[in-house]
C-alpha cells in the first residue's frame, strides 16, 4: 500500500496511506501510518473562501481555544483540525485520531452482526431505543449517569464555540462521538464552522437536527434575507434534540401526526412550520402511539412510560423552552450555558437504583418516597438530601436552587462548598479533588471531612475538623465553608 507524503501549510510533514478509510458528504478520509491523525480530502475543488476558512480554523481559532486559560480542558471535547494540505489539487484537513474510548470494543450482538467492533462510536447507535436494544452489546450501553455526563460534555463544547462567536452549523449524532461507558463526548467535523458575517454555512444540517425555521425557508434563495441559515440559534435547537435523544432514546418531534399525505411534504411540515413536541402538555396532536412502536423500542419509545419529566425539574424546564416556547421562536431557546448549568445541578440530584437495574440511576423527584422510574424499585431507608445555601451578605444565607443527593461513597467537591467555584475549564487543579465523602454506617449517614477548613455543625454547635465527621439528621445545618462565597447545607430526610 502506497504512502503519500505532503508538506502542510505549517511546514509539518504529513503522511497517510493511499486508502480511503471513510467517506462523508464532502470528504474522503485517509489515516496516517501510525494512526495518530487522519486527513480528510475534499472531493470538490476548494474555493478561495473555503481555503481561508480552513486556515483560520487551524491557526487563529485553534490558538484561541487551546492556547488560552483552560485550553487543556478542551482537548477532550473537540477533535480540532491541526493543519491543511493540498493533495492532487484538492484541499485536505489534518485532524488528530479519535481517542480509543470512542471506538467500539465489544461490537454488536450476535457475533458483531453489524461489523462495528473497532469502528468509531457514532451517536446514532445510542440515541435510538430500537438500536440500543436490537444491536448493542450491553457492555457498550452505559447507564443514565454516563448519558447525563455525555450531554454535559456536548453542552460545554457548544457553549465554548458560541462564546468564541462560532456556530457548528451541523450538530448531530453523526458529528458527535460518544462513549457511554465513561460518559465522554467529542465534537468532530469542525471544518464546517460558521462565522456570522464572514464564513456562511456549507450545509443546512442533518435531518432530525435541522431547526424548523431552516426547513420552513429552505425553498428560498440563500441570499434572501427571509431565509434562515444555520447559526448559533439553530445550534441551540440541535443541542436540545441531542440531549433529549441521549436521555430518552427517541426524537422529540417524531410522533403519530400525519401533516400531509405526501411523505416529502409531511416531513417538511412535521419538522418545519408545523413541528410539535410529542410531549406537549396541552396539545396532544402529535402524541406517540404505542401500537406504532416495535417491541425493541419499548419502553423508551413510549413517552407515556418514560416521560421527559423524569429528567428532573431543571431539565424539564429547558425542554419546555426548547420544544414549546422556543421551537418556532429561536431567540427563546435555551443557550448551551443554560444546559450546562442545569446538567451540572441535575447530576448532583441523581440517585443509584438499589436494585442495580439496567439503567442504574435516576433523578430524585422531590418525593418523600422516591421510586426508580426504570424498574419500579422503591428506595428503602433514610435518604438525606442536602439543600445548598450561600451568603450574599455577612451572616445571611439564601437558597441556591441546588441540591446534593447522598449515597454511599458520594463525593463532596470544592464547588459544593464555595459558590465562587464552578466545575468548568477555569477550575484550578487544586479544586478538582474531593474534599469530603458520605458514608452509611450502623444505620446512620455520615459526612466525612477530608479537606475543608472551618467546617462546622451549626445545629450541634461544634467544629468538624479535617478527618472528623458529622452525622446527618433531618433539619441539621452544616457550614461547609466560611467566607463571602461559603456555603451552608440544610439536611432534608426523604425515604422511609
Amino acid at each position: 500500500m502506497n504512502t503519500i507524503t505532503l508538506q502542510a501549510d505549517s511546514g509539518r510533514t504529513i503522511e497517510f496511506t493511499n486508502e480511503i478509510k471513510a467517506s462523508g458528504a464532502m470528504k474522503d478520509v485517509y489515516f496516517s501510518p501510525d494512526r495518530t491523525y487522519a486527513v480528510g480530502v475534499f472531493r470538490d475543488k476548494a474555493s478561495a473562501e473555503l481555503k481561508e476558512r480552513m486556515r483560520e480554523i487551524v491557526t487563529r481559532y485553534r490558538a484561541n481555544l487551546f492556547d488560552q486559560d483552560g485550553g487543556k480542558f478542551w482537548q477532550q471535547h473537540f477533535c480540532w483540525p491541526t493543519d491543511i494540505v493540498c493533495h492532487n489539487g484538492r484541499l485536505g484537513v489534518v485532524a488528530p485520531f479519535f481517542d480509543k474510548d470512542f471506538f467500539f470494543e465489544h461490537g454488536s450482538k450476535n457475533n458483531d452482526m453489524l461489523n462495528i467492533r473497532g469502528k468509531d462510536k457514532e451517536g446514532k447507535w445510542f440515541a435510538s431505543a430500537s438500536n440500543r436494544e436490537k444491536f448493542l452489546d450491553p457492555r457498550e450501553k452505559g447507564n443514565w449517569l454516563t448519558h447525563l455526563k455525555i450531554c454535559l460534555s456536548i453542552a460545554r463544547a457548544v457553549r465554548r464555540l458560541h462564546m468564541a462567536g462560532l456556530a457548528h452549523s451541523d450538530l448531530s449524532y453523526k458529528n458527535v462521538l460518544v462513549d457511554p461507558t465513561k460518559g465522554r463526548a467529542c465534537l468532530i467535523d469542525i471544518d464546517g464552522l460558521v462565522v456570522p458575517g464572514k464564513y456562511p454555512p456549507d450545509v443546512a444540517g442533518t435531518p432530525d437536527f435541522i431547526a424548523p425555521e431552516v426547513i420552513a425557508t429552505q425553498h428560498l434563495d440563500k441570499t434572501d434575507p427571509n431565509r434562515a441559515l444555520p447559526s448559533r440559534l439553530t445550534d441551540r435547537h440541535a443541542l436540545a434534540v441531542l440531549i433529549y435523544m441521549y436521555l430518552f432514546y427517541r426524537h422529540p418531534l417524531r410522533g403519530a401526526k400525519v401533516f400531509d399525505p405526501d411523505p416529502v411534504r409531511d416531513e417538511e411540515l412535521g419538522m418545519g412550520t408545523h413541528a410539535l413536541f410529542v410531549e406537549h402538555p396541552s396539545d396532544a396532536g402529535n402524541r406517540v402511539r404505542r401500537t406504532d412502536l416495535r417491541p425493541q423500542a419499548l419502553p423508551w419509545g413510549d413517552p407515556a412510560e418514560r416521560p421527559y419529566t423524569m429528567a428532573g425539574p431543571l431539565l424539564k424546564d429547558l425542554f419546555d423552552k426548547a420544544f414549546i416556547t422556543g421551537l418556532h421562536t429561536p431567540d427563546d431557546r435555551p443557550s448551551a450555558a443554560d444546559w450546562e448549568n442545569a446538567l451540572v445541578r441535575t447530576l448532583d440530584m441523581i440517585q443509584p437504583c438499589s436494585a442495580r437495574c439496567d439503567i442504574g440511576w435516576y433523578v430524585f423527584d422531590n418525593s418523600r418516597s422516591p421510586v426508580c422510574p426504570h424498574c419500579g424499585t422503591p428506595y428503602r431507608g433514610k435518604l438525606p438530601v442536602l439543600n445548598l445555601y450561600s451568603s450574599r451578605t455577612s451572616g445571611q444565607y439564601r437558597p441556591d436552587n441546588h441540591r446534593l443527593m447522598v449515597w454511599d461513597g458520594q463525593s463532596l467537591f470544592p464547588w459544593h462548598a464555595d459558590r465562587s467555584l464552578y466545575p468548568n475549564e477555569h477550575l484550578e487543579d487544586r479544586h478538582k479533588h474531593r474534599v469530603g465523602y458520605f458514608q452509611f454506617h450502623d444505620g446512620d449517614w455520615h459526612l466525612v471531612n477530608e479537606g475543608l477548613q472551618g467546617m462546622k455543625d451549626i445545629t450541634g454547635c461544634r467544629d468538624i475538623p479535617v478527618g472528623g465527621s458529622v452525622t446527618l439528621a433531618d433539619s441539621k445545618q452544616i457550614l461547609l465553608s466560611g467566607g463571602q462565597a461559603g456555603r451552608l447545607v440544610q439536611v432534608q430526610m426523604a425515604g422511609s
